[in-house]
């Protein structure tokens, strides 16, 4: 394990859970679901099963800098790389990548968001050490895909081969990656049995995804590489902040992995889900006997039934008639809207903000 890592990517602002995840605290940095625990918190202390606390990068922007180190006090601050800019993945992790090759020649890492959920801890570690083991060895790029269990339409797709790889006897070759589909798509893909949900959790050593980097996007290679000096001293945040802002908002999965060859999925069910929306921790909570969650002791139901609530200890809520609904209170903000709708709730923020202000998002 002496040379195994692991970055979390805790940069995101969690636009779909307002109006409890704002730009100020986003739903990395809340127990959304009630656990006791953040979800950066839970996700911390499950890559400790898999590598040493002190190999734990977390990928932040520079706001929330602070904020990590306040939930995860076994973090120091070099181990905090700092974005002064949202890029998407693509230049998040070749910046991981620099960092840690220049730490360790023969650094192996697991790559995962911060925000996302996982039940089955111990399968968790066994997948990951599993596929830890074959990057350690092999210059192949890993991602691991969940077994679908439903024709989801939120979710990319990952195609595979059907033969195991020559690697190990646990992944498959990818044959493409498909963004969300709609329904009809992705019933079909469900049906022909080749297709794995992308998870967004992927595993390589730092020379095989630095390589990759060098081919198929050289310009950001180039200027990350540039910074070699400066990686592990004082002098790193000023170089970051001098380039960073010029790279690509592109995520890695197109700008390397659609691209880039040995390219391989290993298929996992560790009761996953990436808890991108309120329809997702509705369905991971426990529901009364009418479907609604997150009834707490104040919340009066009459008629009511398949809502998701969120509602503040200290205020009575009574919901009369309605059905299938989102109810959220946070401080001096509101979501009323129908779960059907909750992928709207992205453009409901952009709407709030242009209209009432950067102060309620």
């Amino acid at each position: 394990m002496e040379h195994n890592y692991a970055v979390i990517m805790a940069g995101g602002v969690g636009s779909r859970f307002w109006p409890t995840s704002t730009s100020r605290k986003p739903k990395q940095f809340l127990d959304i679901l009630g656990t006791g625990e953040t979800l950066l918190q839970q996700t911390f202390r499950r890559m400790k099963t898999v590598v040493p606390a002190d190999h734990i990068y977390v990928v932040t922007h520079a706001d929330y800098a602070e904020a990590c180190l306040e939930q995860l006090p076994e973090l120091d601050r070099p181990r905090i790389l700092a974005e002064p800019a949202r890029r998407n993945t693509a230049p998040c992790v070749a910046y991981a990548g620099f960092v840690l090759k220049k730490r360790d020649p023969l650094a192996n890492f697991v790559v995962t968001p911060a925000d996302h959920l996982v039940t089955h801890e111990a399968e968790f570690t066994a997948r990951l050490r599993s596929a830890l083991e074959t990057t350690s060895a092999h210059n192949v790029l890993m991602t691991l895909g969940m077994n679908p269990t439903r024709p989801e339409t939120g979710y990319g797709y990952i195609q595979f081969r059907p033969e195991t790889s020559e690697y190990a006897s646990d992944v498959h070759p990818v044959k493409t990656f498909t963004e969300k589909p709609n329904r009809e798509m992705a019933e079909q893909f469900i049906a022909t049995g080749e297709f794995l949900w992308n998870a967004g959790i992927f595993v390589w050593n730092a020379n095989a995804i630095l390589s990759a980097f060098e081919k198929h996007m050289p310009e950001m290679y180039a200027s990350f590489n540039a910074g070699w000096s400066h990686y592990g001293t004082p002098s790193e945040a000023q170089f970051i902040g001098s380039m960073y802002g010029e790279c690509p908002n592109e995520s890695i999965d197109y700008g390397i992995l659609e691209k880039a060859k040995q390219v391989l999925v290993m298929p996992a069910e560790f009761g996953w889900s990436d808890l991108g929306s309120w329809g997702a921790v509705h369905e991971q909570r426990s529901a009364d006997a009418h479907g609604n969650t997150g009834v707490g002791p104040q919340v009066m139901s009459y008629d009511a039934s398949g809502n998701t609530y969120l509602i503040p200890d200290d205020m009575v809520a009574v919901v009369d008639g309605l059905h299938d609904y989102i109810v959220i209170v946070s401080e001096n903000r509101l979501l009323v809207c129908p779960r059907s709708k909750e992928q709207e709730i992205k453009q409901f923020v952009n709407d709030v903000k242009m209209r009432r202000g950067e102060d309620y998002v």
